[in-house]
């Protein structure tokens, strides 16, 4: 497939997109360079416009820079390629093997809750341990495609029940703003800007909201109510070693482990 020179003009070509990515990562043309055995004066025509690299060069040059496969087909697309990494919808029955393998581990997990996300932090799989903590949550935020962020932060969702939600909201959101930066997502920003207008509950209105209890510090845990006993969870997230798919790039595993031992012993009991 080529590419109109339209599609290129509109993104200002290969040289400037290639820039930015080597600015985010705080390396130079001379170091780029040496990755990837070529030259920095090779590296400068390409990004200026004075050369187009080669379809091989420019992935190269992606790889060493760890740009993302979407944005590795965004690149091509601007140098006149045609995309490299295919998008093929979870649903497809080439990522059988793949959707299997993610329903077999979450489901292993249980009864600690996990769950399945993708690049919208929209929820493509989960276990009985999450839909044991949305319990109570009103059915008009559970109706599909369900949000992890937006169920999480939403005033009427898990926020007035998360005690230590100045934290564990800061959190979320410095982990959207991380991922703006690498994806340029619009969407993701529209999404990033809804939950951060969430309003935050005044932390004098019911008395103090931080865990009355020791947590530990191992790492930052969510802190929740739940049916009248405090859970508190660390929540540890897991991608794909080299992916050569879009939608496998950007699916990430979400588990949640009890922090203590009481909830631990708390959630064996909901199976």
């Amino acid at each position: 497939m080529t590419v109109t020179s339209g599609t290129a003009s509109r993104t200002g070509g290969v040289g400037p997109l290639l820039r930015s990515w080597r600015d985010r990562r705080r390396v130079s043309q001379l170091e780029l360079a040496l990755r990837a055995d070529s030259s920095a004066r090779h590296i400068s025509f390409i990004e200026t416009g004075r050369s187009r690299p080669s379809e091989e060069m420019l992935l190269r040059l992606a790889e060493h820079l760890d740009v993302p496969v979407r944005e590795r087909n965004a690149l091509l697309l601007a140098a006149g390629y045609a995309p490299h990494y295919p998008k093929t919808p979870l649903d497809d029955p080439a990522l059988d093997v793949v959707r299997e393998g993610i329903e077999r581990l979450i489901t292993g997990f249980e009864p600690y809750p996990a769950l399945v996300v993708d690049a919208m932090y929209d929820v493509v799989a989960a276990n009985r341990g999450v839909v044991k903590l949305f319990d109570g949550v009103p059915q008009e935020l559970l109706t599909p495609p369900l949000n992890s962020v937006r169920l999480t932060l939403h005033p009427r969702g898990l926020a007035p029940r998360i005690r230590n939600l100045r934290e564990w909201r800061g959190h979320l959101l410095e982990q959207m703003r991380r991922q703006i930066a690498l994806h340029r997502s619009d969407g993701l920003r529209a999404l990033y800007e809804e939950v951060a207008a969430y309003p935050v509950p005044d932390d004098t209105a019911d008395g103090p909201r931080e865990p009355s209890r020791p947590v530990a510090h191992f790492a930052l845990p969510m802190v929740i109510d739940h049916e009248g006993r405090t859970l508190s969870f660390v929540s540890s997230i897991s991608t794909f070693n080299t992916p050569m798919d879009v939608t496998v790039a950007e699916l990430a595993i979400e588990t949640l482990l009890p922090a203590d031992p009481a909830t631990a012993a708390y959630v064996r009991s909901w199976l």
